[in-house]
């Protein structure tokens, strides 16, 4: 079978393609034959050495993919061979076939089409997380989205509206926040590239001040840098703060800001919570399927590429082209 596999530290360039033995299913896993693979941000940093998890090489990059199981392992009664299923098993995707853990699949519903289901988990479950059960948002609040028309960003935007948040929009360009305004944002700003000086983060903090109609409840920082600070000097009493990535560098916040806002900065590490909370993690994921049925979420696919253009896919997400979602069609 063929394999996307990275033998060494480096950027997509260093990926190659090669046929690789086809997995087997072993007790307690099952075999799935890929179908789809979500491409996201840590799959930039896994290949440079840069993510928390660093796997033994040589390995694949990828961590959510959907599927058909075409093997079950002995002990395994929860699936049978041609069930539809997502994974996420964090690396590993980006190949024709792939072993995983049977009690990690999560089947897939009968409306769900491949490509969806395999960009469904890694953006939105940790958006959901993250308004849910981190902030515990509210009815009526503001939310203000930093990268909203990435990923993770345009997740949270759906989501935050099926909540009842007044969401505000932050993007790079007016044509990324134009497609945020159409995937239901209710305002948004256009903010100037990083890096900035104490004249250019004071204006940033009163276009988002402004946009918040005195400041907002909620920030959902996807990228960090320079542009954390700032937000945080927009928050309203009482807010909180989250962060989830850092595509712009880890920024470094006067924690004086902390007291004078009342505020909270709240760490998001969803794959860590659904090990800490499974229970929890299962429940969101029911809520997720079933804001999926009423329409409320649907991912966004910007672009489609084949397990041949798997460094492409991923130089689009490190070039920060990308809007919403980057799926690998196997």
């Amino acid at each position: 079978m063929k394999a996307v596999l990275s033998h060494a530290p480096g950027g997509p360039e260093t990926l190659s393609i090669e046929e690789v033995p086809a997995p087997s299913a072993g007790p307690g896993k099952v075999v799935i034959e890929v179908k789809a693979i979500g491409v996201n941000f840590p799959d930039s940093l896994i290949i440079q050495d840069l993510y928390q998890l660093k796997p033994p090489r040589p390995f694949a990059p990828g961590g959510e993919l959907s599927g058909v199981v075409t093997e079950v392992g002995e002990g395994v009664t929860n699936l049978a061979v041609g069930d539809r299923v997502l994974a996420v098993p964090g690396h590993g995707a980006m190949v024709e076939s792939i072993e995983v853990d049977a009690a990690s699949c999560i089947p897939i519903p009968d409306g769900m089409p491949f490509d969806d289901a395999a960009c469904l988990l890694l953006t939105y479950a940790t958006s959901y997380y993250a308004l849910k059960d981190r902030a515990k948002a509210q009815p009526g609040e503001s939310l203000f989205i930093l990268g909203a028309s990435g990923g993770v960003g345009l997740a949270a935007l759906q989501l935050g509206k099926a909540m009842g948040l007044r969401v505000i929009a932050g993007c790079s360009s007016q044509d990324k926040l134009d497609l945020c305004i159409e995937h239901g944002a209710d305002t948004g700003i256009v903010y100037e590239r990083q890096p900035f000086d104490r004249d250019q983060q004071k204006a940033l903090s009163g276009q988002i001040k402004e946009a918040g109609g005195g400041g907002v409840d909620v920030i959902y920082d996807a990228v960090g840098g320079d542009y954390s600070e700032p937000s945080v000097r927009a928050m309203n009493w009482d807010g909180r703060f989250l962060v989830i990535g850092f595509p712009a560098g880890i920024p470094k916040l006067p924690l004086n800001l902390t007291l004078l806002k009342n505020c909270q900065i709240v760490g998001v590490f969803w794959g860590a919570s659904v090990m800490v909370d499974p229970e929890g993690h299962q429940r969101n994921v029911a809520d997720l399927f079933d804001l999926y049925a009423e329409g409320k979420i649907k991912p966004f696919i910007s672009s489609r590429y084949s397990l041949e253009q798997a460094g492409a896919a991923i130089t689009e997400l490190i070039e920060r082209r990308a809007r919403g979602k980057i799926v690998i069609e196997v």
